[in-house]
């Protein structure tokens, strides 16, 4: 008996030294500081140099100041309550709340930025209609058209350290995935067209995953796997706001400088702010070649300044477009493709060896002399599978420029 009840005792004590030890666990839990202003950070395409976009040939070539707005170049003061109802007041299904993240991010904008708002005002007119159709496309709402702000500062060029590319800012692994291909001398992350549908299905697919547009906007910005670490050491909550304090600092600023983005660029007149012009004269198509062209010779036989064609495909690396692999479609004023379709012949000619010539088999050499100059085979150019012998094939409409095509679901990717 003496033994039963001395091995109770020490089951006893033991249990309540573990309840003990649990109670102090949970209270060292209970008693960890939460930041209440974490550290957050500006997201890059808020700090990139303004004269890269200024540089960009439809920047230079269809921009321009507006010397009738005369307003203030100073940002007025607003008081909270204000910011609260102007918020409130945008026809949003996303949420766009009102804090001190969002309130300093929206000073970032109307204040150092406000070069940067005007230029992304006028550069909307280019990018804008394709955004929109592709969120369209999949029942997105369309404030998500803001996205490329935050991402790229809308330029289709802009590479990030860690190896994004593009308006959307895909990573190569993403961007193949959603069947941007990317090779030597074509990288769709760059085609504002291809790229725009992949982000719209990219963001479909995540908000299937978290079921709130702030958690997939956190997820676009540092991947769905650092939001799930953030969920669970809040606890299993799934409010942006209350996992906030667990996400890496730049998701931190990623969420309002998107809402900031949003108020910017509906108030930006109440910010003293003026829309560079925009002249979206110019109309454009896309023709579908199949033979291997350099943009070079284009722009020399059908009078097009190269730097246009660049800016208008921007997806090819080198100014190739190999259509021999495969058709591929190349984006040129309407004008131009009515020239390219009186003088192709002499295009497809016009320094081929120099531009497009590869050598298709070649001999290696065996010492002697003649051997160097008799033993390779070169093709100038390749006809692809075309039995017709033509080397090109027309989209059935035209759009402003940059706007999209009606062939953005080719080769079956979407």
């Amino acid at each position: 008996m003496k033994h039963s009840f001395w091995l109770l005792c020490g089951v006893s004590i033991a249990l309540l030294a573990i309840h003990a030890q649990r109670l102090v666990a949970q209270d060292t839990l209970a008693q960890q500081p939460i930041p209440q202003q974490p550290a957050i950070d500006v997201p890059l395409a808020l700090s990139s140099d303004i004269d890269s976009l200024l540089s960009l040939y439809h920047a230079k070539a269809y921009l321009q100041q507006d010397a009738s707005c005369e307003t203030s170049n100073t940002n007025p003061y607003y008081d909270k309550e204000v910011y609260v109802q102007r918020l409130t007041k945008m026809p949003t299904v996303m949420e766009m709340v009102y804090n001190q993240p969002v309130r300093k991010m929206i000073d970032q904008y109307a204040e150092r930025g406000r070069r940067q708002v005007a230029l992304w005002l006028g550069l909307s007119n280019f990018y804008t209609p394709i955004f929109e159709q592709a969120l369209e496309s999949y029942q997105l709402p369309l404030e998500l058209k803001y996205l490329p702000l935050i991402e790229s500062g809308l330029n289709p060029k802009a590479e990030s350290q860690a190896g994004a590319a593009g308006l959307w800012q895909f990573l190569v692994s993403t961007g193949k995935h959603y069947g941007l291909q990317v090779n030597s001398l074509v990288d769709e992350r760059k085609d504002p067209i291809r790229s725009s549908y992949a982000a719209a299905q990219f963001l479909r697919d995540l908000y299937k995953i978290f079921g709130d547009w702030n958690l997939v906007i956190a997820a676009y910005n540092c991947g769905p796997d650092n939001v799930n670490k953030a969920i669970k050491r809040a606890g299993g909550n799934r409010d942006y706001w209350q996992i906030y304090p667990y996400l890496p600092a730049e998701t931190r600023g990623y969420v309002p400088a998107f809402i900031a983005a949003n108020y910017i660029m509906t108030y930006y007149c109440d910010h003293n702010i003026c829309p560079m012009l925009t002249d979206l004269s110019m109309k454009t198509d896309t023709i579908v070649v199949n033979r291997n062209i350099h943009l070079q010779q284009i722009a020399d036989v059908c009078e097009v300044d190269i730097n246009l064609l660049r800016t208008l495909n921007p997806q090819y690396r080198k100014d190739l477009v190999n259509g021999a692999t495969e058709p591929y479609a190349i984006r040129m004023p309407i004008e131009v493709i009515n020239r390219f379709i009186e003088r192709e012949d002499s295009v497809l000619h016009y320094k081929a060896d120099d531009l497009v010539a590869r050598r298709t088999e070649v001999e290696p050499s065996d010492g002697t002399a003649s051997s160097a100059t008799t033993s390779t085979r070169a093709v100038s150019r390749s006809k692809g599978n075309n039995p017709s012998g033509s080397s090109w094939r027309r989209s059935s409409r035209h759009q402003n420029s940059g706007h999209h095509s009606s062939r953005h679901h080719r080769r079956g990717r979407r």
